[in-house]
């Protein structure tokens, strides 16, 4: 994924509570509307706890 398609992903992402599963995640992100690209790239990470915004870029880069 483009470094511009993560920050896209990260707005999502704001404001949500860290340590956070994947369902965590996606879940917030669809309460904050995020587009069908930001939720398949969530849903594609691997199903782990993340620590911070860092390990999901890195779970993201990983995947794309």
């Amino acid at each position: 994924m483009a470094q511009a398609e993560f920050i896209k992903v990260q707005k999502f992402l704001s404001g949500v509570d860290y340590p956070a599963s994947k369902q965590d995640l996606i879940e917030h992100a669809r309460k904050q509307n995020a587009d069908q690209d930001a939720l398949q790239a969530l849903e594609h990470i691997p199903d782990r706890e993340y620590d911070g915004p860092n390990a999901v870029s890195s779970a993201v880069a990983k995947e794309s």
